[in-house]
């Protein structure tokens, strides 16, 4: 009984992994910014819009792991995810994820409004076609264009609450789009030479780490600027200002010092710091209209 009960904890643990938990909070966080940011949500329609999300997120992260299993397989950060270790089958993998985007779509619909569900099901429809199939084994800007998917969150969160999108929507897409590259490329950074060896096409790869480095400086300038629009249109006050002006120096100052010293160590603190900086920036927007 103990066996079968083990076998039954793994066999959850490992459907539970397909869905990429640990990177659907930083999304959910930002869904949820969002609603507080649009108006007075009650906490069932947060609940609702959240499970919703995590459903969509989930199957777009199964789906993931169906194609992707044979990258997977020769890639040590991710040789022992379900799929690539065989403890799933690939069809019972691309079937679950397909289920969930089907049942988040009908939830969000049913329970929070149709707008809100089409978000959802474009940011699923653009983390798997486009991202996964089409763009990662093809291009250096795959993490650019097909991190528009990533960016789409705060956009259900705000239909969620309003029924439609507005401008303050549309410069938090514009804050998660434009933080996503260096986001990425300093985790790239760190997994080169698995990249490589998979032939998978990441920015390091294909034009090299100083290229690497130097885009993500650009990238990091570039995210301070956008951070600064919402306070300039009106959005927020004088909290989200100090704040971005804050967090958005520290990344810059962490990108000019990965450009200078071009270690591994140096892209780990930027990667774990971006984490970091766009929870705390989201974060700083709900207080700026709470206080």
């Amino acid at each position: 009984m103990e066996a079968v009960a083990a076998h039954k904890h793994s066999l959850v643990g490992d459907y539970v992994t397909l869905t990429k938990p640990k990177v659907q909070s930083l999304l959910l966080l930002t869904t949820v910014a969002a609603m507080e940011i649009a108006g007075d949500p009650s906490i069932g329609l947060i609940l609702a819009t959240v499970i919703g999300g995590y459903l969509s997120a989930g199957g777009a992260g199964a789906v993931n792991h169906w194609y992707d299993r044979d990258l997977d397989r020769k890639m040590e950060r991710t040789s022992t995810r379900p799929v690539a270790s065989g403890r799933v089958s690939p069809r019972a993998a691309l079937t679950f994820g397909l289920v969930l985007a089907a049942l988040a779509v009908v939830w969000l619909s049913l329970l929070v409004n149709p707008l809100a569900a089409a978000l959802s099901f474009s940011g699923f429809l653009g983390y798997t076609l486009v991202y996964t199939i089409w763009l990662k084994r093809r291009t250096p800007q795959n993490i650019v264009i097909g991190g528009a998917a990533g960016a789409v969150p705060p956009l259900v969160g705000w239909a969620a609450v309003t029924g439609g999108l507005s401008g303050t929507a549309l410069y938090l897409f514009a804050i998660v789009f434009f933080w996503t590259p260096p986001h990425f490329w300093a985790l790239a950074l760190l997994m080169k030479d698995e990249y490589a060896n998979v032939k998978v096409p990441m920015l390091p790869v294909v034009r090299g780490e100083k290229e690497t480095r130097k885009q993500i400086l650009l990238y990091s300038i570039l995210l301070y600027a956008v951070s600064q629009l919402p306070f300039c249109a009106g959005a927020f006050g004088i909290t989200y200002l100090v704040c971005s002006l804050a967090l958005g120096g520290a990344f810059i100052g962490l990108a000019w010092r990965l450009y200078r010293r071009a270690d591994r160590r140096a892209a780990l603190t930027l990667y774990l710091f971006s984490l970091a900086y766009l929870a705390l920036l989201f974060v700083a927007m709900v207080a700026d209209v709470r206080l």
